[in-house]
């Protein structure tokens, strides 16, 4: 392993010394405010040719005011600065050979008043790179008005079906980070945790296609990293915010970003509630040996909380020496009750089977990340970096049931009792890593190595209602504990070359996995080694881009694949986990091209199969002689995606912009279960449109509608849905207040979601009808003043290996 992470290391450093020609001129520098004496960023650097009078170079200061400038030694130049609102500056440099190190260059403002300024240039939202797309959702009016969850609906490649299930091109198989680290907060339902954060909370949505080697190996469709919003300046600044939803109920949320001397914080959270809902569901089964259907109404009411926060810090020891740590914890905790109808009818209509279900129940999670990086700069090479990191997570997630049958119709206590079950489940994750970036003038290496030490949980119980004694006695068959540990180690080494036209991305990652598992008595030990390779390739073109990707991902199943709990919540539709799952490994190939003029337009094109894809699948088993359908995971022959992505953002006027994005893919399904093959195939797609118009006493109105036509499975379909909002917002008070008003789905109270499966013994269809229209009223208060920007680890924990 140390000659693997050396090589690349010492091949580094001959390029670099064979790099170093003495026939080059370098210009270096700071530039400031003259009067305030702080950086100015995006300054126009040029370096100018004194006898032909042309540029030879140019270049943008950076954010801190640093800039540096190459150009063939010699000649006699002078050196540029011009920036808007200050007064050009011109210096002629003696000595044109070497390194030229010119310090703290002062620009003052200028004495000029213009009368008026119009900006007609609108922020870009939408950018393409050579492995990925970046959504601005600060440059997303919505912004402050929206959920985060709404705001990744409105991300080209991304989709939020009707059962608020998030899908990366149709694709439920990637994985979800927060500022480039694995979180907790996402590992078992992210969609609680995102309808509960407001987008102003994000400050830009990655979609990962083709992720580096220094991601880990998992994520087949990809990677969605969600960076939030953790920049302030010196001084501080922060907003409180607070909605209330007709059928949700109420909201609130706050931000607060501190930066002093060295010392920098970004903090923020919030809370919503959940009031008392109800939703109507009907199950339908039609077993055909014996014909027989079982038909179940039910009525489920549900009611409860999330709450979440998260916080950054930051002290800079030195300009060489920085580190920075995260808190990251949410706590969703909700009620439930279903009162459902089951009756069961032969080929003659005759009614067999049938009762009456009270069910109620109780879900809990608090899932905690705990972070501290260590990053490292060296004097002679300023982008010269080395990161040592650790990352404590905890994930942990109860379930509590108590079902009471009545009305029973030829269903006894022997048969199925009356009982309680309970679920204590989750993951607890140690994770070490070291990161060293070394760059050249146009090439950039990465290598680094890391270990993740994982630990899956479950102690699951039942207790069955003894008719005799009235007293609940432990049942042991449905009795247990399960433990897997998995501890994956890793080495990557990657490269990126940038050129004029060209951008080159690639590298290779090692992992090593090992297994140790224990349930019920039986032990599972393996382990197993994956070369993963990533390739991308960006073309500039014109205004605009064509990129090529290729990558090899694994899906490692995660706890609740895993988990042999199982759900009996409803007794004749129950779901477990399967601990022999063995990982899925995936091929991508990548296509885009984007174009940004007025507008922008993002073309994608992509194909994707596995050979050993994990599937959902449905089958019927018999328990105290009563039929029950049970659904799990199962490692099933082949997946095969080919898809096509559009995006397109266009301001129609300076007041009145336009956007839209799509997809359309073509699913091939293929495998064996139970000595029976199975074969599916078909269309599968989503759509998001949105228009909005700017008036010019700061009033805005917007309409946005989302369509996802359901996923094709192994053995069936999922529902589909067609959703909508109208947005009227007025920002207040010199732009620090922002009121707004949210129709959701004004034209119906109802909407109704249909599935299906359907195999050679059964078929069965899923409807579920509940709220679709309701109103949000939002207000939103920013306070604070900004002067210059927390400094933060460039190099993060990205634990992306489990589904």
């Amino acid at each position: 392993m140390l000659k693997l992470l050396l090589t690349p290391l010492a091949l580094s450093i001959f390029m670099y010394s064979f790099a170093q020609a003495p026939n080059t001129l370098k210009v270096r520098g700071v530039i400031i405010d003259s009067v305030a004496k702080t950086p100015l960023g995006y300054v126009t650097v040029a370096l100018w040719d004194t006898k032909t009078h042309t540029p030879v170079k140019s270049t943008l200061a950076k954010e801190d005011g640093g800039f540096e400038l190459t150009a063939p030694a010699g000649k006699p130049y002078n050196l540029v600065l011009a920036f808007i609102g200050y007064t050009g500056k011109t210096i002629t440099l003696k000595d044109t050979i070497g390194v030229i190190n010119i310090g703290k260059l002062a620009l003052a403002e200028s004495l000029k008043v213009l009368k008026e300024v119009a900006i007609s240039a609108q922020k870009p939202v939408i950018k393409q790179e050579a492995d990925r797309l970046v959504y601005d959702v600060q440059a997303d009016p919505d912004n402050r008005i929206i959920t985060a969850l709404d705001m990744i609906g409105k991300v080209p490649m991304l989709s939020v079906d009707g059962l608020d299930n998030i899908q990366l091109r149709g694709s439920s198989r990637y994985k979800i980070l927060i500022n480039g680290r694995e979180s907790a907060l996402m590992a078992r339902n992210p969609a609680d945790v995102l309808k509960a954060m407001p987008a102003s909370n994000i400050e830009k949505i990655e979609v990962i296609t083709t992720p580096p080697s220094k991601y880990d190996a998992e994520g087949l469709a990809g990677i969605i990293n969600i960076i939030t919003k953790r920049n302030t300046d010196q001084g501080y600044n922060g907003s409180i915010s607070a909605k209330y939803q007709t059928i949700f109920g109420p909201g609130y949320n706050a931000n607060l970003t501190v930066k002093e001397g060295k010392f920098g914080m970004s903090a923020y959270g919030g809370t919503n509630y959940q009031l008392a809902s109800n939703a109507l569901s009907v199950d339908s089964r039609t077993q055909y040996s014996p014909n027989q259907i079982i038909n179940q109404h039910s009525i489920e009411a549900f009611s409860g909380h999330t709450n979440f926060t998260n916080a950054d810090l930051s002290y800079e020891i030195d300009s060489l020496n920085l580190i920075t740590a995260s808190l990251q914890y949410s706590h969703a905790n909700f009620d439930r009750g279903n009162n459902q109808t089951s009756r069961q009818i032969n080929s003659l209509g005759n009614l067999t089977q049938g009762y009456q279900l009270l069910n109620t129940g109780n879900s809990n999670n608090g899932p905690i990340d705990a972070t501290i990086n260590y990053e490292l700069g060296f004097k002679k090479h300023k982008n010269e970096l080395l990161t040592f990191s650790y990352q404590y997570s905890f994930a942990p997630h109860e379930q509590y049931s108590v079902d009471n049958i009545i009305n029973r119709v030829n269903y006894g206590q022997l048969q199925q009792p009356n009982f309680i079950q309970r679920d204590k489940s989750g993951s607890k994750v140690n994770t070490l890593q070291v990161d060293f970036v070394y760059p050249f003038k146009k090439l950039n290496i990465e290598l680094g190595t890391k270990a993740i030490l994982r630990q899956n949980f479950s102690t699951y119980s039942r207790d069955d209602l003894d008719s005799t004694t009235n007293n609940y006695l432990m049942n042991s068959d449905q009795t247990g504990e399960f433990n897997y540990r998995q501890n994956v180690y890793s080495i990557y080494n990657s490269y990126q070359l940038k050129l004029a036209k060209w951008t080159l991305k690639g590298g290779l990652r090692l992992e090593h996995t090992q297994i140790d598992a224990m349930f019920t008595g039986t032990p599972l030990n393996r382990d197993y080694n994956n070369l993963t390779p990533s390739v991308a390739i960006q073309r500039n073109i014109g205004g605009g881009s064509l990129s090529f990707g290729y990558t090899q991902r694994i899906q490692r199943p995660g706890i609740a694949q895993l988990n042999p709990f199982i759900n009996r919540e409803n007794p004749a539709f129950v779901s477990t986990g399967n601990p022999n799952l063995n990982p899925e490994l995936n091929n991508t190939f990548d296509l885009t091209y984007s174009h940004y003029a007025k507008g922008s337009v993002i073309v994608n094109l992509n194909y994707a199969f596995s050979n050993n894809a994990i599937q959902n699948v449905t089958y019927l088993t018999v328990n105290n002689a009563d039929t029950i359908t049970t659904t799990t995971y199962q490692n099933l022959g082949t997946n095969r995606n080919l898809g096509l992505n559009l995006g397109i953002s266009y301001p129609i006027t300076k007041k009145l912009s336009f956007s839209a994005n799509g997809r359309i893919t073509q699913v091939w399904l293929k495998g064996t279960f139970n000595r029976q093959l199975y074969t599916n195939n078909g269309y599968a797609g989503n759509a998001n449109t949105s228009m909005s118009y700017k008036f010019n006493n700061d009033y805005r109105l917007s309409f946005t509608a989302n369509y996802h036509s359901g996923n094709v499975t192994l053995q069936g379909k999922d529902p589909s849905q067609l959703t909508s909002y109208f947005t009227g917002s007025k920002m207040l008070f010199n732009k620090r207040v922002t009121l707004a008003i949210v129709a959701v789905n004004p034209y119906s109270q109802y909407t109704t979601l249909r599935g299906y499966t359907r195999t050679a013994d059964f078929s069965q269809y899923n409807t579920i009808q509940t709220h679709y229209r309701y109103f949000i009223v939002n207000i939103n208060y920013k306070f604070g003043k900004l002067n210059k920007d927390i400094k933060k680890n460039l190099r993060n924990i990205t634990n992306d290996d489990t589904k």
